[in-house]
């Protein structure tokens, strides 16, 4: 049985539209996607084999040229024919749901991976790590799984039209889109369909995945990142209608925010991140009946927020952003606005323990200064030869993306510390002699210092982002801000 012979099969054993009657045109239309000639063998009989070896095959017969653009938008049309219609899958889902939610989430998650629409051969070359740190154990992640940009393809991408379709990646016309040169693509990615507000969004699973079901929930309309009552109101709705799911969102502010501030949209799903097991460091009486009220034991600034009443819930979440957006406190660096510019805002995470729903608020301020020309509530230059992106929404809860970049560059860390030729990078170097001085390196133990360390880092990066910090003057002036919101 030949490769497309096989794949056939697999299409017609898949939950696809395509019955057997349909053998026939299913073999005509791989074969015009890959060629009649040159076929190459898979190595095994698992689907992503199977089309591992059809790509290989359009490659041998010209079909598309070796490179990644080319390589992805082919094998997500070979995926696309063992995916269901979303009008299918949007209908499955939704029957599911009526036994449970994560009977829907649990289908839609694994055809997900079935299709390779989430990258779970890429994802697994992931570094992953704890950390133990003084806010618990921290979560530490090098990201090798998003595929680096192909010199060839940002070369032929310059010349190619920019046509503003889809407008973003998180458009819902991304859905079965062939993908192009810069653009991905997502013949095989598939939406559900939701109401939040009265209004309709999108559910999809995150192609190259941070964590355990890493979802996102985006708006059907294309319009930038907000943070209101309305969206305290739908990350509660969300958690309402899938409890064993987390969601937040990310601040709707540059160096605070996430990398996609022009479409609205959250992202959650099945994992216990840091902040959620760290404790309460000291309750707060917000005034407001049926909601309890404290402060996080974490490095950034956060307030939980506890209670049975949605209503009560959101009155109180509402209350703290609105007086935060205007608060200001020179005496700590806290300002709401510097030239009429708003430096102020919140990321807000949400989730259920039992009847109870939780809503942590962790406090956001932007401003940049002659000192921290990045960001003063950012990481700081000296932390930066580990982390200098964004601090978002995953990492505010205590899971680190690091660059690829650190997978190669702390191995010549470790010979550095273990005084073998190395190629260490300049930036690292102060760092790398303060463990030195600190710490007896051996073969046995350079890997878990280094792993160690890196953790500390994190949690100094947390802490730099933290606009109140755990000093005398910072816990009074949370204090003080925290009295303004009972005032209110």
């Amino acid at each position: 049985m030949t490769t497309v012979d096989q794949f056939v099969q697999a299409v017609l054993a898949s939950p696809s539209p395509y019955t057997g009657l349909d053998q026939i045109y299913v073999h005509n239309r791989i074969l015009a996607l890959v060629g009649d000639d040159n076929p190459v063998a898979a190595v095994d009989d698992q689907l992503t084999s199977l089309t591992d070896a059809l790509v290989q095959t359009a490659i041998a017969n010209g079909k598309i040229e070796e490179m990644p653009s080319d390589r992805d938008i082919l094998a997500d049309q070979l995926m696309d024919l063992v995916t269901p219609l979303p009008s299918a899958l949007n209908q499955t889902f939704w029957n599911k749901y009526q036994t449970s939610p994560q009977a829907a989430t649990d289908y839609f998650y694994q055809l997900s991976k079935a299709n390779d629409y989430i990258k779970t051969r890429a994802i697994a070359k992931n570094v992953v790590f704890p950390a133990t740190t003084d806010f618990g154990d921290l979560e530490i992640t090098i990201n090798l799984s998003k595929p680096e940009k192909d010199p060839k393809a940002i070369a032929a991408a310059r010349n190619q039209p920019q046509d503003g379709y889809p407008l973003c990646q998180l458009c819902m016309e991304n859905e079965g889109y062939l993908g192009r040169l810069g653009y991905p693509a997502r013949s095989n990615h598939r939406i559900i369909r939701l109401t939040l507000g009265g209004e309709t969004w999108g559910f999809q699973y995150s192609p190259y995945a941070y964590f355990n079901e890493h979802s996102i929930f985006l708006d059907q309309v294309h319009r930038p990142m907000v943070i209101n009552r309305q969206t305290f109101s739908n990350l509660l709705e969300i958690v309402k209608q899938f409890p064993h799911y987390f969601v937040g969102s990310n601040a709707d502010l540059p160096i605070v925010g996430g990398s996609m501030l022009s479409h609205e949209h959250y992202q959650g799903g099945r994992h216990v991140f840091p902040m959620m097991k760290a404790p309460i460091a000291r309750q707060l009486d917000l005034g407001i009946a049926g909601v309890q009220a404290g402060i996080v034991k974490w490095p950034m600034s956060t307030i939980r927020l506890t209670s049975t009443d949605q209503v009560a819930l959101l009155d109180a979440a509402t209350r703290i952003h609105n007086v935060w957006m205007n608060y200001s406190d020179e005496s700590v660096d806290v300002r709401a606005y510097t030239e009429h510019v708003r430096h102020h805002t919140t990321t807000p995470i949400a989730r259920k323990v039992g009847d109870q729903y939780v809503l942590d608020l962790v406090l956001r301020d932007n401003q940049t200064s002659a000192q921290y020309p990045d960001g003063i509530f950012h990481p700081h230059q000296d932390v930066q030869h580990i982390k200098k992106e964004n601090i978002g929404l995953i990492e505010v809860m205590g899971r680190a993306i690091l660059p690829a970049r650190l997978k190669t560059e702390l191995q010549e860390v470790a010979k550095y510390l273990l005084g073998r030729h190395n190629q260490m990078v300049a930036m690292h170097q102060p760092w790398a002699d303060a463990i030195k001085a600190k710490t007896d390196i051996t073969a046995d133990n350079v890997d878990e210092v280094i792993d160690r360390e890196v953790g500390q880092v994190f949690a100094r990066v947390l802490a730099d982002a933290g606009v109140f910090k755990w000093d005398t003057a910072g816990k009074a002036a949370f204090d003080r801000f925290v009295a303004a919101v009972k005032a209110d």
